[in-house]
């Protein structure tokens, strides 16, 4: 265990003071500080290739190495900018990954981050970046080295930190952009949401607090709907949904939230290219990476409505509290033209001692079949 404070020390005294990335659990701790500190310029990104690129243009305009955060599972979506533009055989840009590796060897972990932890190290070998893992103090000195390696050689360099490794002096809360205490709590709409489809009803939701809590209420409701859960996947949740869709006469509920909305905007327009009246898609939006720290996503800075209008959305609806809720769910799911929910909930940490589904050859049998 090493303080989130010593590390951000080292990357200050080796001249680190902009980053970039997508928040990640294992590194919570350490981008909650950084957000707090004047002098460092942090940007929360929608995707990892978006922060690698960011990077690339801060170092052109600045000639300084500039660091990119990110879970592990975002590792494939960095990858086009790294190798294509960064490499060392292209534009030679210096900068630092710092990696949160889940699904680490020998430690347990959920089932989709197994496949991917134990590549990970092999993925940045094949993609020539030197790396080394952050567990104790003493490592820190690895990553001193290693940035001055990057410094020296033009190198793109990357540490790797464990699940439960960073740890802050002081408690430290994330910025919430977005708060209002009247919005919904998450589940009061699943509740809601759940007494009102049937059998005619397919639901795939994301990543996160959403599926497990899908997962939770069904159990609580004793309801026969069997989910398709996107365990993992962030941003690919209307992609399954969009491709379930088109073979199927049952009506499908895409259940998304609004950091896996961002992470893959552009899967909003192949949705409405190419799906029929049968999808149905529903943004929970709590304004937040609540489930990795609660970091802000930034959707406060679009007009949702105005945006689901421009894609040819026929019905638009939108709760943020009780009084409507029952009406508008009932009037979004027989809507018989194309229809995009907006749901505004608060984040309600009591809310999130969650089972997650285990199971998963289970949950996609049992949603094929039904």
């Amino acid at each position: 265990m090493i303080f989130a404070e010593e590390l951000l020390l080292v990357l200050k005294k080796n001249k680190i003071n902009f980053f970039a990335g997508v928040p990640d659990s294992v590194l919570k701790n350490f981008t909650n500080l950084i957000d707090t500190k004047k002098n460092i310029k942090n940007l929360i990104l929608t995707n990892e290739g978006s922060a690698v690129g960011t990077a690339i243009g801060y170092y052109l305009s600045t000639n300084k190495i500039p660091a990119v955060y990110m879970q592990n599972s975002g590792l494939g979506n960095s990858i086009n900018p790294l190798i294509s533009i960064a490499h060392k055989k292209v534009y030679k840009i210096p900068m630092l990954l710092i990696i949160g590796w889940r699904g680490a060897p020998k430690l347990n972990d959920e089932p989709q981050h197994l496949a991917q932890g134990a590549i990970t190290k092999k993925i940045l070998s094949l993609c020539g970046i030197k790396n080394c893992e952050i567990e104790k103090k003493n490592d820190l000195k690895k990553l001193k080295s290693l940035i001055s390696y990057s410094r020296n050689k033009n190198q793109i360099v990357a540490c790797l930190i464990k699940n439960n490794t960073l740890k802050n002096k002081k408690n430290i809360k994330s910025k919430q952009k977005f708060i209002n205490p009247k919005f919904l709590t998450r589940s009061s709409f699943i509740k809601i949401l759940l007494e009102n489809v049937n059998k005619s009803h397919k639901i795939i939701s994301s990543t996160g607090y959403l599926s497990r809590e899908i997962y939770s209420q069904i159990d609580k409701l004793k309801s026969d709907i069997k989910p398709f859960y996107m365990v993992g996947g962030m941003g690919h949740t209307s992609s399954v949904s969009l491709g379930y869709s088109l073979k199927t006469k049952k009506k499908i509920i895409c259940v998304d939230g609004d950091g896996s909305f961002l992470m893959h905007l552009g899967s909003a327009v192949s949705i409405r290219n190419y799906s029929k009246k049968n999808l149905k898609y529903i943004l929970v939006n709590n304004y937040s990476h609540e489930s990795v720290g609660g970091q802000a996503t930034n959707i406060e800075n679009i007009n949702i409505k105005l945006f689901a209008k421009s894609l040819g959305y026929k019905k638009y609806f939108y709760i943020s509290d009780k009084k409507q809720l029952k009406y508008t769910i009932k009037n979004f799911l027989n809507s018989k033209d194309s229809a995009f929910l907006e749901v505004s909930i608060k984040v309600n940490k009591s809310e999130n001692i969650l089972p997650r589904p285990k199971d998963l050859q289970k949950v996609k049998k049992e949603f094929i079949k039904l």
